[in-house]
């Protein structure tokens, strides 16, 4: 009797859950942190700082999703091209076609491959280069934002993490006040494998931040995502099927800002 109380609460949870998702795609709801002083929406330039091509899809299309369909102008800056099993030229180009997918054009992706920014576990990407690079996006393209993975990097992958260390070191460097920088909120493994459901503890969670020092994103478009994932098609293995299908990162994401005076 007890299972089944709770197989029937999980069930009516995950319900509202889809029936909140199903909801804000029809009626977007105001984000205040893309809003100025005077109440107004103002389209941002929008950096988003990834390590390898499919982090865009798994864990940040939410935010893209978010962003682009309120007009901001998204950027995507890939530090590597996933190049750990020799198939980097395959996954610059599948990047390309997700990027598409979630509306972000072709040539607003730029992919590098530094060798000293390499996919893999054998050496740390330096923070001052990597601050040097985000800072030269920055300027070119007259960035207003810039959003990364926080200090866990969600996976824990140690790339993840150095490009998080390498947006610190900007933020602490640049001389640029106005811009803004937000982290992608790592959670636990069960919120993490909780899919719908973490909708509402991401909300709680933002809501009951200081200041807007949290923002939680719900995915307007899910089945974007999916399909931007599948664009993968070297990645798109049974195991990351399963990631995209249950993934809280999936569904929403919770942005933190990142405080200049603590950025190192």
């Amino acid at each position: 009797m007890e299972w089944l109380l709770i197989f029937v609460s999980v069930a009516v949870l995950w319900f509202a859950s889809l029936c909140k998702l199903v909801y804000v795609s029809f009626y977007p709801y105001p984000t205040p942190f893309l809003y100025n002083d005077i109440g107004s929406l103002h389209k941002k330039n929008v950096l988003l700082v990834i390590a390898h091509p499919d982090d865009e899809s798994m864990f940040f299309s939410p935010t893209i999703n978010h962003l682009t369909s309120r007009g901001h102008n998204v950027r995507i800056l890939c530090l590597s091209t996933g190049n750990a099993d020799g198939i980097g030229d395959v996954r610059k180009e599948e990047l390309y076609k997700a990027s598409a997918v979630l509306k972000v054009p072709p040539q607003q992706v730029t992919v590098m491959d530094h060798p000293d920014f390499q996919d893999g576990f054998g050496k740390v990407w330096d923070s001052n280069m990597l601050s040097q690079i985000v800072e030269k996006e920055v300027r070119d393209h007259a960035i207003d934002m810039i959003i990364t993975f926080d200090n866990y990097g969600v996976s824990g992958h140690c790339n993840h993490r150095d490009v998080h260390h390498g947006l610190q070191r900007f933020m602490l460097d640049t001389s640029e006040r106005e811009i803004e920088a937000w982290e992608l909120v790592s959670t636990n493994i069960i919120r993490k494998y909780s899919g719908l459901i973490d909708i509402w503890l991401s909300l709680w969670s933002a809501q009951n931040s200081l200041n807007g020092q949290m923002q939680c994103l719900l995915n307007e478009h899910p089945r974007r995502s999916y399909a931007a994932m599948s664009q993968h098609l070297s990645q798109w293995v049974w195991f990351r099927k399963l990631f995209v299908s249950f993934s809280s990162y999936t569904y929403v994401n919770t942005l933190r800002k990142i405080n200049k005076r603590k950025s190192l």
